[in-house]
């Protein structure tokens, strides 16, 4: 493999020739032109991550794969180097799938726990990355309702508080609607329905004049979502 070549691969194509191995290496030379300290920041949130994932899988591939595309994503497609957004990025299924692991404590309800690995993400990152994570985390779902309802409306609501919360969000978004065809056909069905009607209210997000992107960064995004949107629709009305 050719390092350099790297960065003219879509993050799929590294993922499905190189695998993680690759990711990681796109991922650090993305890095080499960022500040010495914030490389530091960024590497020690990878390294955490990838403990915290250590044994974590999508389908096919570590779950690790998923976290650096999103990381990956918003350095070069969106033109983002904030240091603490990209933490966020990398970090930002840690509480919810990982709260007392990352804690340091199985002691206490699972709010307990997530509030705990909150503070945790904060003693070590800082205030900001804490917020940046709970604002992409899912609460606790209510058994007697639809989960896909509720996450939806957490997302929506997470969202509006929070504009840079979204630049995390639709690219985690991106990585699963988009890469909707990278899966098992029964979980694309799955996935599909789950995210095909967040389509419309992440474009009015997206949209918006407080969403901290460029208006090329709005518009590439706007163009993946079309393309999600494409294929949620084959894999739902055909």
């Amino acid at each position: 493999m050719a390092p350099r070549m790297l960065l003219s691969m879509p993050l799929h194509a590294i993922t499905e020739v190189y695998g993680e191995a690759g990711l990681r290496e796109r991922f650090l030379l993305e890095l080499e032109s960022f500040p010495e300290a914030e490389r530091k920041q960024l590497i020690e949130a990878l390294d955490l991550a990838s403990r915290l994932h250590e044994h974590d899988r999508r389908v096919r591939e570590p779950y690790l794969n998923h976290l650096l595309r999103v990381a990956i994503r918003i350095i070069k497609y969106y033109g983002v180097r904030d240091v603490d957004v990209l933490t966020a990025a990398l970090l930002h299924d840690a509480v919810e799938d990982h709260p007392a692991e990352l804690a340091g404590t199985t002691a206490g309800t699972c709010s307990q726990q997530t509030e705990a690995a909150i503070a945790e993400l904060a003693a070590r990152f800082g205030p900001r990355v804490a917020e940046l994570v709970r604002s992409v985390t899912n609460p606790e779902y209510d058994p007697d309702r639809d989960r896909h309802e509720q996450y939806r409306a957490h997302v929506a609501a997470s969202l509006e508080r929070d504009p840079w919360a979204r630049v995390i969000k639709v690219s985690d978004f991106t990585d699963n609607g988009v890469g909707v065809v990278h899966t098992t056909p029964d979980k694309a069905v799955k996935a599909a329905t789950k995210y095909r009607p967040l389509v419309p209210k992440l474009r009015e997000l997206v949209g918006r004049p407080d969403t901290p992107l460029s208006i090329a960064a709005k518009d590439h995004i706007l163009d993946q979502l079309d393309l999600a949107e494409e294929r949620f629709a084959a894999i739902l009305d055909d």
